[in-house]
């Protein structure tokens, strides 16, 4: 079963969006034709991922239907606003949104943070290692559930600059 996933604010303009699709759609080709388990594109204003259904996704996304040319091949597509700054797990470990099970998350969805304030811990080897964000601005979505692991370079939190 096939499934087109789509999150992040929508695109400013119609055009994005067919943009978007069109980017999604050739990318589901060439994921169908190969071994690749996802890929991701930025390409002007848009930034398409497509992963192959059964592979963990980043963060749960409200479901659209696949177009009809591409049912048989199974994806999944995140777009992402390009005004948003993306802050990435600098190691592998585990991922905590608080300093101890019984504190306060460092940050919530929508709060304004500077940049190098903490946003995070990620847990590697014993130590913990408070992550900062590079960029000061709101948070617009944490992408990681608390305590969940951690990939290198895994997208953890998306900072809209603007706010």
């Amino acid at each position: 079963m096939a499934k087109a996933r789509r999150s992040g604010p929508p695109a400013a303009a119609p055009m994005g969006d067919e943009r978007a699709v069109e980017l999604t759609r050739r990318l589901a080709a060439l994921l169908g034709e190969s071994t690749l388990s996802e890929i991701e594109v930025e390409s002007g204003d848009i930034r398409v991922r497509v992963q192959r259904a059964g592979a963990p996704a980043l963060a749960p996304a409200p479901v659209t239907p696949a177009p009809a040319a591409l049912d048989e091949r199974p994806l999944v597509a995140d777009a992402v606003s390009p005004a948003l700054v993306t802050v990435e797990a600098p190691m592998v470990g585990t991922f905590y949104r608080a300093s101890s099970p019984n504190a306060d998350p460092y940050v919530q969805e929508g709060d304004v943070v500077k940049e190098g304030q903490v946003l995070c811990i990620i847990e590697a080897m014993k130590l913990m290692n408070e992550i900062e964000s590079k960029i000061g601005g709101r948070v617009a979505r944490i992408l990681v559930e608390n305590g969940h692991a951690v990939e290198y370079d895994q997208p953890l939190f998306l900072i809209d600059p603007q706010s």
